[in-house]
């Protein structure tokens, strides 16, 4: 019996390598010769089709895509994606921006939803004093996992990428990074199958040992 009690809790324990305290951040690039766009699924498509590469990063604080990926100076498509959590401590308003280097426009989308886009020269350079420069939205998040993906063509070289949060009444934004401390849970299907298996065979075992 304590044999079978220390698999249980082995197979347990594969459940938590499915909750991650930080947040998810997935930078990818390509090329693209496509013009502004006249709405943010637009951009979202245009992007979508062009991406060839992609990286996971550990902060989303200056990042340059160019030095990630390695690819050309010219005709960037950009598309960054932030998955995050939010705990029940921390639900209600938030504020999210970000400063980007999108020469054509680009767009914003937060859980699926367009929140925003510009067919402005967006070049942020470091500072949000311009809003036309960068991307800011204001919104109620509830409880649970979210998804803040960044769209956006630039004609020319690639400059810094910035993504930032704030909640509540505080002042100070934090960037998206892998300690920020936002606890997503990574949906793995097999990894769930795997454990139910674990569980449902060791539960069989143990009533045919109170039978016999």
């Amino acid at each position: 019996m304590k044999k079978i009690l220390t698999n249980l809790a082995g197979i347990a324990c594969l459940v938590s390598p499915l909750i991650t305290h930080a947040s998810i951040i997935e930078i990818g690039t390509g090329y693209s010769t496509a013009g502004t766009q006249v709405s943010a699924a637009d951009y979202k498509s245009v992007v979508d089709s062009a991406i060839t590469s992609s990286v996971s990063v550990m902060s989303y604080d200056n990042v340059i895509p160019q030095n990630i990926l390695g690819t050309g100076t010219t005709d960037f498509a950009f598309k960054s994606t932030v998955s995050f959590g939010v705990s029940a401590a921390l639900a209600g308003n938030w504020e999210i921006r970000s400063g980007v280097d999108f020469g054509r426009g680009g767009a914003i989308f937060i859980d699926g939803v367009a929140q925003d886009f510009k067919t402005t020269d967006m070049w942020w350079a470091g500072s949000y004093d311009d809003k036309s420069q960068s991307f800011d939205v204001s919104l109620i998040l509830g409880a649970g996992n979210h998804i803040l993906q960044l769209y956006g063509l630039e004609g020319c070289c690639s400059g810094m990428q910035q993504a930032q949060f704030k909640v509540g009444s505080s002042n100070s934004f934090t960037s998206f990074s892998s300690n920020d401390n936002l606890v997503f849970t990574v949906p793995e299907p097999e990894t769930y199958s795997m454990v139910l298996a674990g569980l449902g065979l060791m539960g069989t075992i143990v009533r045919r040992r109170k039978q016999m």
